[in-house]
Formats: structure tokens, sequence, C-alpha cells
């Protein structure tokens, strides 16, 4: 039985009556709450089986509404709202006293952005609180890009999937937080580090915390197939050396000719990283579900959104 439907009345029902929706966004689906809501947010946490000390992302439709979330916006998170929103772009912010503690794990800040999905946008214009919506996956897998891939993780445990296509972006929103008044970047994401700089000069990544997290994506092993993953600069050299095994193949933009391998796909013929990251988990979703033995996935040019990919890629390969 398919929970996907186009049916925005149906989405503002189930989550007035405070059950969850996934919600299409430009990175990837979400699984959608009343943030004001202790059962719905509850019900977020234990149907993705994510662990309570990883703080959840506030959706709002418009940054007019972002002094409602948060108590103090720094002038370079302003700089970065004006020239990001509505975008997949992430602001942990000092939290009002209004934000239940249980969306930010006991934080005092709370993440929130506003996405770029025309459905989405004309929801949460309608419903009259934000919501909290990380991805529509359980903890820990391969993020969602399509109606269908929430559908095969969520068919029997949520009321609805709001169709709204592909996600467009495909990979989730940077994270960007402040230390005083300088931005710090907490998660790698579709918004290039270039173009953050651009706007707000040099940033301090620090992208990785498996210890009461600052914001979602900062643990070690995310993002993960089923199937046992390696991440290399040389394709050939990791084939040769897994011969024995049934080889799945993610490529950057050539492929491999190689009898070993049974299955590969391309992320960018053009050698376009943005092209990558939108193709990037809808690739994994179908080398997961070739019955391999290994996925050998190509390590991207570190630039633009390479950088993203790669670290999706080496989250994705920890065990």
């Amino acid at each position: 039985m398919s929970i996907i439907s186009k049916d925005i009345s149906k989405a503002i029902a189930i989550l007035n009556s405070e059950e969850l929706v996934a919600i299409p966004t430009e990175t990837v689906y979400g699984l959608a709450g009343n943030i004001f809501s202790e059962k719905a947010i509850n019900r977020i946490f234990s149907t993705k089986k994510r662990p309570l000390f990883n703080p959840l992302i506030v959706h709002i439709p418009s940054a007019n509404l972002l002094h409602s979330i948060a108590s103090y916006v720094p002038e370079k998170a302003k700089r970065l709202a004006d020239a990001f929103w509505p975008g997949p772009l992430t602001l942990v912010l000092p939290k009002q006293s209004t934000i239940p503690d249980l969306i930010t794990a006991g934080k005092p800040t709370v993440a929130v952005r506003v996405p770029n999905h025309k459905l989405t946008l004309e929801l949460l214009e309608k419903l009259e609180f934000p919501l909290a919506a990380p991805s529509a996956n359980p903890f820990g897998s391969i993020s969602p890009t399509t109606a269908q891939h929430v559908n095969d993780y969520f068919e029997h445990d949520i009321q609805m999937v709001l169709d709204g296509g592909y996600c467009q972006r495909g990979i989730e929103s940077t994270i960007i937080g402040f230390e005083g008044e300088e931005p710090v970047v907490f998660r790698l994401g579709s918004t290039s580090l270039e173009a953050i700089e651009a706007i707000v000069g040099s940033v301090v990544v620090k992208n990785k915390k498996e210890i009461a997290p600052d914001a979602p994506g900062m643990l070690d092993r995310h993002y993960a197939p089923l199937t046992k993953t390696i991440l290399t600069d040389n394709l050939l050299q990791a084939i040769e050396l897994n011969n024995d095994k049934k080889i799945g193949v993610l490529a950057f933009k050539n492929q491999i000719i190689s009898e070993h391998v049974i299955f590969q796909l391309v992320l960018s013929e053009q050698g376009d990283t943005v092209e990558a990251a939108s193709n990037l988990y809808e690739a994994l979703h179908k080398l997961d579900k070739q019955d391999l033995d290994l996925i050998i996935a190509e390590r991207l040019p570190e630039f633009e959104l390479g950088k993203s990919v790669n670290d999706r890629l080496q989250r994705a390969t920890v065990r």
C-alpha cells in the first residue's frame, strides 16, 4: 500500500492532529512534525530510531519568522539568510525560550532554515506552527530524495508522504553555527563553502562531533548503504584488490572498464559537482539493491560540492 499523495490539505490535517508527514524539500525528504507537539517530536525520534542527543532542524516559511525561533541573530547570520534563503542553508542560533528542549537536544541553540520547495513553503504558510523535519529515513541510512524512497522506509509507520517530486539538490543543507559573531560550519552540504565565504569571508569547518553534536550530520557513520562501502582515489586499484567480490562502482564522471564490476553508476558525465551531489543518494539507493558484496565509490575533487559529496561518502564507509 502506498502512502504517497499530493494532497496538501490531507497533510495539514495529519500535522494538525500531531502526527507525522514526510515532506519534500530541495535537499532531501524530511520527516515532519509540529515543533510544539511533544507527541509528534517523540514520534520523529522513535520512527527514525534517532538518538535524542541529536538535534532537529526547524523549518519556517520565511526569514520574517526567524526572530520567533532565535533570540539573537548575528549580523553575518542575517547576511547569510539574505543570500541563501529560501535554500539549503541552516543556521544554528540562540533559541527563544518557547522552543522545546526536545527539539534542540537540551542545547541553548536551535537549527533553523527556510526550505526552497514550492509545495512545502505552501504547506508551512498554511500551518500555525513550524515543522521539525530531519531526513525521512531510519537513522544512519541513505537519505531519501524521492517519495518512493520514503515509502520504502516507512510505509507502515507514517500516514503520508507529500509527493513533491525529485529533490533537486540531493544532499542535505549546509549547517552554520556561530562562535561569538563568527560563522562555523557544522555540516558540509548543498551550499558550497566557496559561496558562503563570498558572503561572510573565511569560515572554520568543525563538522565532526560524536558526543552531544551541535547539529545534525556530525556523527562519524551516517548516510550509509547496507552494503559495505569503501571510498578511494583509485578505482582500478581498489577493484583489483577486491576482485574476488561482487563489486558495484560509484564513479564521478568516467565509467570503469573491468570484468570484475557487475554494476556501476556515474554521478556526472560532465564532471559537475552540483549534478553529482544531486544524484548521490539515488545512486546509492540503486547500488544497495544490486545484491553486491562491496560498493567502491570514487572520491570527488575537493572543490565546491565535491567536498560535501566526499563528506557523505566518507561517513557511509565508516564501520
